[in-house]
C-alpha cells in the first residue's frame, strides 16, 4: 500500500461536459489550484468549449459513450494517475480543497465526498438528497468507473469518506428536472430489460407510492417545504415511468 501526502502537483481535474456554458465558469474557477483540467465535451453547441479553453483547461472534444464509460474516457486522458472527477454543474468550496489538500492518499482507497445540491432557490438537505455521497477522488491504477450508462459508481479495493461536501447546482428549472427524469428513466428501463428483469403490475403501481414515502417522510423530505414535495413527487414519477417505458419495451417484442 503506497501511502502519500496529496498535493496540486499530483493530481488531475476530471470533468465531463455536454452545453454548460450556464455552469462551467463556476466549476473551472473552483479548481484553479489543481496541476491540470481536463474538459472531455461530448458535442457542447454553446460556449462550453470556448469557455473552458479560456480558463486554461486542456478541452478534449469525443463521442458520449454513456456516463462511466465516458468518464473513464476522460480519464484515461491525464497526466496524473490520481483523478478527481467533477460534474460540470458542480463546484469545490474552499473547505474541501483545504481538505483534500492536506490528506495522505492510498493508493487502494478512493474517496467519497457529501453533495449539497441548490434547487428551487435554496439548498436541499433531506430527501435523499444529501449527503449524497459521490466517489470522486480516486488512483485510475486501481480504481475504474463501472460501464452503466446511467447511475455509474467507481469501484475500488477500499473506501473513505471525507468531511467537507461538492456544491451542485443540480437543474436549472423545473422543466430541466423533468426532462432529465425522463432520460434516465428511460436508460434505467433498457438496462432492467437487458437484465431479463419483467415488468410487474404490482411493481408498476407500488413501486412509484414507497418511492414518495421514502422520499418525503423516511428521509425528511417534508422539511424542504415545498421544493422537498416536489422533489419526492417528481423521484416517484421518475419511478413511474421506468416501469412504463419497460412495459413498453416488452410490447415492442411482440
Amino acid at each position: 500500500m503506497t501511502l502519500f501526502l496529496v498535493k496540486k502537483t499530483n493530481l488531475s481535474v476530471v470533468i465531463i461536459a455536454l452545453n454548460e456554458e450556464s455552469n462551467i465558469e463556476r466549476c473551472l474557477k473552483s479548481v484553479q489550484w489543481a496541476h491540470e483540467i481536463i474538459v472531455y465535451d461530448s458535442g457542447s453547441t454553446d460556449k462550453t468549449v470556448a469557455i473552458a479553453q479560456g480558463m486554461g483547461a486542456k478541452v478534449t472534444v469525443g463521442p458520449w459513450l454513456g456516463f462511466g464509460p465516458t468518464k473513464n474516457k476522460a480519464a484515461e486522458l491525464a497526466a496524473n494517475d490520481w483523478i478527481f472527477s467533477l460534474d460540470a454543474d458542480e463546484e469545490v468550496p474552499a473547505t474541501l480543497h483545504d481538505e483534500i489538500d492536506t490528506l495522505t492518499l492510498s493508493n487502494d482507497v478512493a474517496y467519497s465526498i457529501p453533495r449539497l445540491s441548490y434547487y428551487l432557490k435554496q439548498w436541499i438537505h433531506h430527501g435523499g438528497w444529501y449527503p449524497d455521497y459521490q466517489v470522486r477522488l480516486f488512483n485510475r491504477t486501481t480504481a475504474k468507473w463501472t460501464p452503466e450508462e446511467v447511475h455509474e459508481k467507481v469501484e475500488a479495493k477500499s473506501y473513505a469518506k471525507l468531511s467537507n461536501h461538492l456544491n451542485h447546482y443540480v437543474f436549472k428549472s423545473v422543466e430541466h428536472h423533468i426532462s432529465t427524469n425522463n432520460r434516465y428513466s428511460g436508460l434505467l428501463a433498457q438496462k432492467l430489460h437487458r437484465q431479463g428483469i419483467k415488468f410487474s403490475i404490482l411493481n408498476f403501481i407500488i413501486k412509484p407510492n414507497l418511492k414518495f414515502f421514502e422520499c418525503y417522510i423516511l428521509k425528511l423530505g417534508f422539511m424542504d417545504g415545498w421544493a422537498g414535495y416536489f422533489i419526492a413527487k417528481s423521484a416517484a414519477y421518475s419511478v413511474f415511468l421506468k416501469w412504463s417505458k419497460l412495459k413498453e419495451l416488452e410490447m415492442h417484442e411482440l
